[in-house]
């Protein structure tokens, strides 16, 4: 067996029995993200490694959704111009199928960053807010952990394309999933393990921070000056959380990041992102955001900007923050130095926020709670949710608690405090 095959099979086994934890008698639907919906066919391989490892832990049954990304740039270029307002509805209704019955959900995020840059904007922005319009149901299974859900990442060409350009074209494919691999940590003898004791430190981090149970986080950096109030009974989650039915799961793999929820309406100051943000084949860069009583009220950005202005104004929730979250600099994606242009690894190399519907398990009983009760607590719900990195090595973040005393959480993109 090659050392590829190897690290593939180790990569299924650590997805399915650490990240979903699938449980005996579960079935599995493997697809991708939501615009696109399927799994590339040349990811077929892989997925017939996470199946085999599905049915390992005891699975029932597993199903894949598969789609071609190359169809969705056809569509934009040969599609009449009035039929962006299709969606299938058949993709709805075997998702729920899955989400109702309390089965887990494998996302592989296998996205090309530049799959619709070229395209007219227009009818991108009306597809994506028609694939919102659709999948926004399913996202309230995700953010109240209905089920226990997994998101993993493995290359595709364009995406490879853009984080290795210096490497020859034929060898860059390669070349991702060998960093893929060494992110997570797939040459230790029981990489399981590894994770296992990686979630377990990030669970201290979340207790630590739980016990402080700040009012509000203060943020300070180049082009960064806010200030993100925290709702009471606001709770810090990282590492593994637990399904409605109890069961404990990773839903990012890798992860190094630690997060709850922002009060949607006492959030003010400005925010820079340090990372270009990949969103829907398009990516924003060099953006900036303003908010006043928790709404974004500017924003600028020297390319995308247009993307970036739909994301905001897909709904009144979209306008608001749903996360916080918290990396240090020093983690092992960050340290890299490589720049993955892919929401889940960049997110766990810096700090960030996401704009829309904020995760109801971070709140006290939030997942009980109707969309109008959460927003009274100061949740917030959208039908999108789009992380955005602001964390750096020059950022600093301190907590006000319940007196109104400072006290340090990140200095210089590093925990201020001290767990031992």
């Amino acid at each position: 067996m090659s050392e590829f095959q190897k690290n593939l099979e180790k990569y299924a086994e650590l997805a399915i029995r650490v990240g979903n934890n699938l449980q005996p008698g579960q079935r599995l639907l493997i697809l991708g993200r939501w615009l696109n919906r399927g799994v590339p066919p040349e990811l077929a391989p892989f997925v017939r490694e996470l199946a085999r490892a599905a049915y390992r832990a005891g699975a029932r049954y597993v199903d894949v959704i598969w789609a071609d990304q190359e169809l969705e740039r056809i569509r934009f270029e040969m599609a009449p111009d009035d039929s962006y307002d299709e969606y299938p509805q058949w993709f709805v209704s075997a998702l729920h199928e899955y989400l109702e019955r309390g089965d887990p959900t494998l996302v592989i995020n296998a996205e090309d960053p530049q799959l619709v840059a070229d395209q007219d904007p227009e009818k991108v922005d009306q597809a994506m807010q028609t694939a919102y319009r659709h999948f926004g149901p399913a996202l309230e299974y995700v953010t109240s952990n209905a089920i226990n859900w997994n998101v993993i990442c493995a290359p595709v060409q364009g995406w490879a394309d853009l984080v290795f350009p210096e490497v020859p074209a034929e060898e860059r494919i390669e070349r991702l999933w060998e960093q893929i691999f060494e992110t997570l940590q797939l040459d230790e003898d029981d990489p399981i393990a590894v994770w296992e004791k990686r979630l377990a430190a990030l669970h201290g981090v979340c207790n630590y921070l739980n016990q402080k149970a700040y009012r509000s986080l203060t943020y300070t950096g180049p082009g960064t000056e806010l200030s993100v109030g925290l709702p009471e009974g606001h709770i810090w989650h990282g590492g593994k959380t637990k399904s409605k039915a109890g069961i404990e799961f990773a839903a990012n793999l890798p992860t190094e990041e630690v997060f709850t929820l922002p009060h949607l309406s006492r959030v003010e100051g400005k925010v820079r992102a340090t990372k270009p943000l990949s969103h829907a084949g398009n990516l924003i860069e060099d953006f900036e955001l303003e908010f006043e009583a928790g709404k974004v009220v500017r924003f600028n950005a020297s390319r995308g900007e247009h993307v970036l202005q739909n994301i905001i104004n897909t709904d009144e929730g979209a306008q608001h923050l749903g996360e916080v979250a918290l990396v240090p600099n020093s983690s092992s994606i960050s340290q890299s130095g490589l720049l993955y242009y892919n929401a889940l690894y960049d997110e766990n190399a810096a700090s960030h926020l996401a704009l829309g519907r904020a995760y109801k398990f971070t709140m006290a009983d939030g997942a009980s709670l109707s969309d109008e009760a959460f927003s009274e607590q100061g949740g917030n719900s959208s039908r999108v949710h789009v992380d955005f990195m602001i964390g750096s090595a020059a950022l600093d973040i301190d907590g006000v608690t319940s007196t109104g005393a400072t006290e340090a959480v990140m200095r210089a993109g590093e925990w201020a405090f001290d767990l031992e």
